[in-house]
């Protein structure tokens, strides 16, 4: 097998100036992109917690609940390959706008025509579906937009202040949802929420990115083409670059364990702390905030080389590992939401630095499909936990299911740390 053949350059900008990395929200169009992807986050933050609270209170079943989790991933896994090739083909600036678009009618125009009477949990899950269609494309085009629109050494920077629109949906969009929830039901919160995704695409519309689409050979069918750009995608990521397949299966370990923390947390804030949905809002929000600190922290982090940026994601496993372990002793909101910032700030770091990895060493031509065949493989190991935990979760408790998750963040800080001893440095 081939060894990775990445340029050590572009992981050592040390000693080489970092260019206004502050200043990418004054640009054009990243500002723009950054701006209406905090509207979606905080819309995302509304519509995740209402979802899951909604299905809860009315069938009282952690795997219910654990399905809105899946549903959630299923796309991004069945058809998250195919929308790779299709984002290195189409304009991503207008992927972007589609998806908002969908998100909109689908999540916050059908619950509305929908009477409160006879909206029952089956509508949820076929809306939660056709919802995280729509996501699958928007996600992947941002990301893969990025290489497009800012310079090679501002990637991290770039992904970091994209990430810190998710801190802030996560506590912005928590405690709303919370608050929505108590003064008028899951509903109309979903109702509320759409113009967000309006919102956003609206802010899309000024955003310049070019487009760069792979030559199409002559003679050949669309279906043929298709099955040709899927095989080339997977080769390069499974063939030629071993460094890519690593972080899939650090990036799957991760996905199992904080997917499934992610969606049982309402039920884990419920049952084990005795919370309310406000208060549950209020406590996720917590998590947001750690976020938020790890991110804007990783703006500076560009000029670190990859084994640093790997034993720091090992190193934040192991803090959020630890985090969640302690979970089980307390019964203290205050301790709890210590607890959920040290969580937020520990897998805070692992998105970013994946994704600034691969866009260094994705050609430009197949960004698209290298993303969302990481994001498929991250989302079926997701899907795996989700169930695992929540059949645990109903069959033992909340407390082996914690402990269950913060073991898997051990396993993920230990792939870390044996790829930052196996990389050049």
């Amino acid at each position: 097998m081939p060894d990775r053949p990445v340029a050590v350059e572009s992981f050592q900008a040390i000693g080489r100036p970092i260019e206004n990395r502050q200043r990418l929200l004054t640009t054009r169009d990243f500002g723009w992109l950054w701006w209406g992807q905090l509207v979606s986050q905080v819309g995302d933050g509304v519509t995740r917690l209402a979802l899951l609270w909604f299905v809860y209170s009315i069938t009282g079943s952690a795997l219910k609940t654990t399905v809105i989790g899946i549903l959630q991933t299923l796309p991004p896994i069945i058809f998250g390959p195919l929308v790779g090739v299709y984002l290195d083909r189409l304009s991503k600036k207008w992927v972007m706008i589609g998806s908002d678009l969908l998100r909109a009618v689908i999540i916050g125009l059908v619950p509305c025509l929908i009477p409160i009477e006879t909206l029952k949990v089956e509508h949820l899950f076929v809306l939660v579906f056709l919802n995280s269609i729509a996501s699958t494309m928007f996600g992947p085009a941002m990301i893969a937009s990025v290489p497009f629109i800012v310079k090679r050494d501002q990637f991290i920077a770039a992904n970091a202040l994209l990430q810190i629109t998710s801190s802030i949906g996560v506590v912005v969009g928590s405690a709303l949802s919370g608050i929505g929830i108590a003064a008028l039901n899951s509903q109309k919160v979903l109702c509320v929420n759409a113009v967000t995704y309006v919102v956003s695409a609206v802010c899309l519309l000024f955003v310049r990115i070019p487009h760069v689409a792979s030559a199409r050979p002559a003679g050949k069918g669309e279906l043929a083409l298709t099955i040709s750009d899927l095989s080339e995608g997977f080769r390069y990521a499974f063939m030629n670059q071993r460094l890519i397949w690593e972080l899939i299966i650090a990036a799957a370990l991760y996905s199992c364990g904080m997917g499934a923390f992610a969606t049982l947390f309402p039920i884990v804030g419920k049952n084990m702390l005795g919370l309310g949905s406000a208060e549950v809002g209020y406590l996720w929000s917590c998590l947001g905030l750690g976020l938020l600190t790890v991110s804007i922290g990783l703006v500076r982090m560009t000029h670190w080389d990859l084994r640093r940026r790997m034993r720091a994601i090992m190193v934040s496993s192991v803090i959020t590992g630890i985090a969640l372990c302690a979970m089980i002793w307390t019964s203290s909101q205050v301790v709890a939401g210590m607890l959920l910032s040290l969580i937020g700030a520990g897998v805070g770091l692992f998105t970013p630095v994946a994704w600034g990895v691969l866009q260094e060493i994705a050609p430009q031509r197949m960004i698209g499909r290298l993303l969302t065949l990481y994001g498929a493989a991250a989302m079926s190991a997701a899907v795996v936990g989700m169930t695992l935990f929540g059949w645990m979760i109903q069959r033992f408790g909340e407390r082996p299911g914690v402990i269950g998750i913060g073991l898997v963040l051990f396993v993920t800080a230990g792939m870390a740390g044996w790829i930052s001893r196996t990389v050049s440095s």
